[in-house]
């Protein structure tokens, strides 16, 4: 099993852990988490974009001019794709790019960023975050103590006012829950930070 410190947040080791071997250290399956990320983005896509057919546009319904004996080329309507404010052909309507993933794939996943993390030594466990109140400069003084720079994601086991508003304002910064952590989101952020309450509950959930 692999063992991980644990800090306060004051940056001093308090601890060690040994981590689920089943979560925090199998192979990464990079094919998996491709198609994961490549689903989760798709299903980000709002797919309202829209253009209108010429059934759609203003204009009238007769013919411009006659079919032959005007030297110009036969038309039909001036609502025609060639014309200038003609409908559109073949462009795109609304759609939905929506489509699932296996749950178990998803979970893989998970495991597999999770398990580079350790492996490449940019997850950071600490054994609580006591913030008292809702200010800024305590969470930057936590990161700094921690040595962390860069994008970072704060894994908390469940809603923390307190954590998640001090976090908000700073540049590169998230928090999240365990039960709403992702492939995306932990491929994102460089450092990943887990309380070890969230590391349990982690635990729980994939294991």
């Amino acid at each position: 099993m692999p063992k991980i410190d644990v800090y306060d947040i004051q940056g001093k080791k308090v601890s060690t852990v040994e981590l689920n071997e089943q979560i925090f250290g199998i192979t990464p399956n990079e094919a998996v988490v491709h198609s994961v990320i490549v689903n989760y983005m798709a299903n980000q896509r709002q797919g309202t974009q829209s253009t209108k057919t010429r059934a759609e546009v203003s204009g009238g319904g007769r013919k411009p001019w006659r079919q032959k004996g005007t030297g110009r080329a036969r038309q039909g309507s001036i609502r025609a794709p060639q014309w200038i404010k003609g409908g559109i052909a073949l462009g795109p309507k609304p759609r939905d790019y929506r489509y699932t993933v296996n749950k178990k794939e998803r979970q893989l996943a998970v495991k597999s960023v999770l398990s580079s993390k350790v492996i490449e030594n940019e997850l950071i466990v600490v054994d609580a975050i006591p913030f008292n109140e809702i200010k800024t400069k305590n969470m930057v003084s936590a990161l700094t103590n921690l040595k962390v720079e860069g994008k970072t994601l704060i894994v908390l086991p469940e809603k923390n006012e307190n954590v998640q508003r001090s976090a908000r304002n700073i540049e590169g910064v998230k928090t999240s829950l365990v039960n709403t952590i992702n492939a995306y989101d932990l491929l994102k952020y460089k450092k990943l930070i887990l309380t070890l309450d969230a590391v349990k509950k982690i635990e729980e959930v994939y294991a």
